[in-house]
């Protein structure tokens, strides 16, 4: 819980704050209301307008945009709105869920003005360096390797066996991280972000990687992503490489990851979508944008604060105030979309990717290792199907994504390597070794003298109840 005398000094809600105001009060955006989330944005809205109060875990309280105009504002206009939640007029609890994605830390996300300037400019000047056709070569190569793994057996979990370890085994290659290390890379994400009991210890073993990464590349810079970060002109310290790298590759494994399941799951389940995509009347590209607007990657986006009292749609915000950007409410907002079953395939105007100097800076990297992967996936398995009713899909809600946590598909099975043995994969998409194993997520001791109450973070965040 927060502060119980808060920055006021007694326990009353402050002036101003909507406790005080006439109607419904503030709703929790967490426990059994929130695991329906659409119909609580419907009725946030109904109840509030397009801005409206509500408690986080551990009852703190704060905004919630729901409307796709507001968060636009909030967006794009830094001078109003700030990412440093130092200015936050709330003090949390040493043991609050809500420190995983509020505490400041050393990185762009936290940024304003001229530091968020220097941080981005790093991260993006990188990002460009990056060889978008090689990046498309290692996607088809790692999708033929994940097939061939189950392609004999007729059926896969679309999620654990592919949506879950391509984009970290693409990924892993462009930072620098050696192959044999990307699957325990990406299981050891996947944990922390799900919120288990060893949350913390992947963290800290997804640490361990990335800062043997920066030791590695200051003794021999390569053509990488680290060591494009530490040549930038930025000058960011050994301990910013490494905070970026990791917020790097939570951000884009998670996000990408959600992307392909969440695609590949409309896809099997949407016969309409299906149709327009294999009849060529959506491109591939085209139904990523449909899943952005209808089921994106992220739900709510990063916090920002007020910096002085303002309004901000019917609400009166006080400076210190924090609002969560409503990413997936903005994208059904009525009035930019009245018709929910219209579709919108190609119209890029979603709030998935955010918006303004935070918008995300690595979007295209994500597009494209799931168009080319879901592209590969499909012209190998073109008669994928559920294998299950939709009803029998798992869905982990939480404060800010809706997870997927299984996609069981069937296929006729089929022969491997259908793309020709020997090819050099530097220079083409052909079939390399297998694929090693993923390894325990326990390769390094926890943190010491880590307190037992932090261990609920994760969990009360990210759905674990």
């Amino acid at each position: 819980m927060s502060d119980p005398a808060g920055p006021y000094g007694d326990t009353l809600p402050p002036p101003g704050c909507p406790a005080h105001a006439g109607g419904p009060g503030p709703r929790r955006m967490y426990g059994p209301e929130a695991d329906m989330p659409y119909a609580l944005y419907e009725t946030l809205r109904k109840e509030h307008g397009q801005v409206a109060p509500v408690l986080l875990p551990g009852d703190v309280r704060a905004w919630f945009v729901l409307g796709h105009r507001e968060n636009l504002e909030v967006m794009r206009t830094p001078s109003l709105w700030s990412c440093d939640s130092r200015i936050w007029n709330i003090r949390l609890s040493a043991d609050s869920p809500l420190l995983p994605v509020t505490a400041w830390q050393p990185l762009l996300v936290f940024a304003d003005g001229e530091e968020h300037a220097r941080l981005r400019a790093a991260v993006t000047d990188s990002l460009a360096r990056f060889n978008r056709h090689g990046v498309r070569r290692y996607v088809v190569r790692y999708t033929d390797q994940l097939v061939d793994e189950f392609a004999k057996a007729g059926r896969a979990d679309l999620v654990a066996d592919f949506a879950q370890k391509l984009p970290v085994l693409v990924l892993a290659r462009q930072f620098g991280v050696p192959e044999e290390d990307a699957l325990p890379l990406g299981a050891a994400v996947r944990d922390m972000v799900k919120g288990t009991e060893t949350a913390l210890q992947s963290n800290q073993y997804v640490l361990t990687v990335m800062s043997d990464l920066v030791k590695r590349r200051k003794e021999k810079p390569a053509d990488d992503f680290a060591s494009w970060l530490l040549a930038h002109e930025s000058a960011l310290s050994d301990e910013e490489v490494m905070e970026h790298l990791r917020h790097a590759i939570v951000a884009a494994h998670e996000n990408t990851t959600n992307l392909v399941a969440n695609t590949l799951r409309m896809l099997l389940t949407d016969r309409r979508f299906r149709a327009n995509l294999s009849g060529g009347t959506m491109t591939l590209p085209d139904a990523l944008d449909q899943v952005m607007w209808d089921a994106p990657p992220l739900a709510v986006g990063a916090a920002r604060w007020a910096r002085r009292d303002t309004r901000l749609g019917e609400q009166e915000i006080k400076a210190g105030d924090l609002v969560m950007l409503g990413l997936a409410a903005g994208n059904v907002d009525p009035e930019i979309r009245p018709d929910l079953g219209a579709p919108v395939h190609g119209n890029r105007s979603h709030l998935a990717f955010s918006s303004g100097p935070h918008e995300c800076p690595g979007q295209d990297i994500g597009r494209a290792i799931a168009d080319t992967g879901i592209d590969t996936l499909m012209a190998r398995l073109p008669d994928l199907r559920l294998a299950v009713s939709e009803a029998d899909l798992s869905i982990t809600q939480s404060l800010i994504s809706s997870r997927l946590n299984n996609l069981p598909a069937q296929f006729t099975p089929r022969s491997v390597g259908r793309r020709g043995e020997g090819a050099d994969p530097a220079a083409a998409p052909g079939r390399a070794q297998p694929l090693p194993a993923t390894a325990p997520v326990v390769p390094v001791p926890p943190p010491v003298a880590a307190p037992a109450p932090r261990r609920s973070w994760w969990r009360t965040l990210l759905g674990r109840r």
